[in-house]
């Protein structure tokens, strides 16, 4: 009778044990998986691709999108995943769904992979109100500029009749940003890159709407050709050897002093070329300068806006550059003031600049100081010095557009901001 009793409870247990773990696998996910899409705005064009991102613990199963109009159904899209990942990935668009432009209701349903519902798992269903919208947004130009020299700027003012996920100019592969102003009109800075001619110069103004339609116009703006500076100049073994050894790091592959030289003037101008335009993005909203910019107090220009260099050793040409900002030559390690209010947004070296200090202005707009022989964190940037590809103690100073430079000279022109930019925003207003 004990053995009897014995095994009842053994087996009483082994039974409640495996109830547990039954409940246990059963029950640990009750929740349906996690549903996101990309972009979310609540407005969709046909060619608009959606991204679902659904997330769960036990896997994602599958997933079904529908549309839902006038009290009918249709199943645009369908997927089974294998393997059942913790986090699955779906692009889709309604190009073949034959939705016309009003409201409709996106449904989306994710499975996950747990053994909820005898293994059926647990299924989430999300339903976003949405409006079908084929427009592209209309801009209206407000003011253009009067014209545009090559390397200089241009400043537009343009509304637009509903809200945008972006708005700018477009030069090439390059993209200037438009800036929302409180009266809803928009503006926008943007370069007449140096490098091109007025016949290839064909800037355009264009949007996306909140549905991703998409609209783009040329801008009619009177381009101006400006006739830039040729240069010979003549590098040294000294030189190289200076370069060489204060600058090694950045061509640590260069087999002599020459080719850490070329590698350097070549190959990290571009680099850092890159590294500004990315500073270009990190940009206020709002204009934070006003009036002219200052140049370096008591200073001389030594070299000018796209002055073509052609570096010459023993005779012969080894490589060709533009200098794009103004030379100035002060004393020895003069204090360098910001040209105009803004806040740092880089400080510290970088490659052919040496000590570069980078001021935002607001909308894109930045000023640039380098070569410096220290940087400080008061009143004045820091001092001129010979830091970077210098060759000899001075400030290198520039002005960018969108992480683009563009030539200084304009913006230490108090007429031609009147001109172009101030003026021409204030008489908008009235």
């Amino acid at each position: 009778m004990r053995k009897r009793g014995v095994f009842s409870t053994l087996l009483s247990l082994i039974v409640l044990g495996l109830l547990v773990f039954g409940a246990y696998t059963f029950l640990k996910d009750m929740d349906g998986p996690a549903i996101t899409i990309s972009p979310d705005t609540g407005r969709l064009s046909p060619a608009r691709e959606v991204t679902v991102t659904m997330t769960d613990k036990s896997g994602i199963r599958a997933v079904t999108v529908s549309v839902r109009k006038n009290n009918s159904s249709n199943v645009v899209f369908q997927k089974h995943f294998s393997p059942y990942l913790p986090e699955q990935q779906v692009q889709f668009s309604l190009k073949d769904a034959g939705i016309r432009e009003g409201a409709f209701d996106l449904e989306i349903k994710a499975t996950d992979a747990s053994l909820a519902g005898f293994g059926q798992g647990n299924t989430r269903t999300q339903v976003w109100p949405m409006r079908m919208d084929t427009q592209p947004p209309r801009i209206s130009v407000k003011t253009l500029p009067p014209n545009i020299r090559r390397g200089g700027t241009g400043v537009i003012l343009y509304t637009i009749n509903e809200d945008v996920t972006y708005s700018g100019v477009r030069i090439g592969d390059l993209f200037f940003k438009g800036y929302r102003q409180p009266n809803n009109s928009y503006i926008c800075f943007f370069p007449f890159p140096h490098k091109q001619s007025p016949a290839q110069y064909t800037p355009e103004i264009t949007a996306e709407d909140l549905a991703g339609n998409v609209t783009a116009s040329r801008l009619m703006v009177r381009a101006i050709d400006r006739q830039f500076r040729n240069d010979n100049i003549n590098v040294t073994d000294a030189f190289l050897l200076k370069v060489s050894q204060s600058l090694s790091d950045l061509a640590p592959n260069a087999a002599n002093p020459l080719e850490c030289f070329i590698t350097i003037n070549r190959d990290i101008r571009a680099s850092n070329a890159g590294t500004l335009l990315e500073l270009g993005s990190k940009t206020e909203p709002r204009m934070l300068w006003s009036g002219a910019f200052i140049r370096l107090p008591r200073s001389a220009a030594r070299a000018g806006y796209a002055d073509h260099r052609t570096y010459i050793y023993q005779g012969q040409k080894v490589d060709d550059q533009y200098h794009l900002g103004f030379d100035l030559a002060s004393l020895a390690r003069a204090e360098v003031p910001a040209a105009n209010n803004g806040r740092v947004v880089f400080s510290g070296p970088l490659g052919i600049y040496g000590n570069l200090v980078v001021v935002d202005h607001g909308m894109g707009l930045m000023s640039l100081y380098s070569h410096m022989s220290s940087i400080n964190k008061g009143d004045t940037l820091g001092h001129t010095g010979t830091t970077g590809l210098a060759f000899g103690d001075h400030l290198h100073f520039g002005m960018l557009v969108g992480g683009v430079e563009v030539t200084p000279l304009e913006w230490l022109d108090a007429k031609w901001i009147r001109d172009n930019v101030t003026g021409r925003l204030a008489s908008n207003k009235q």
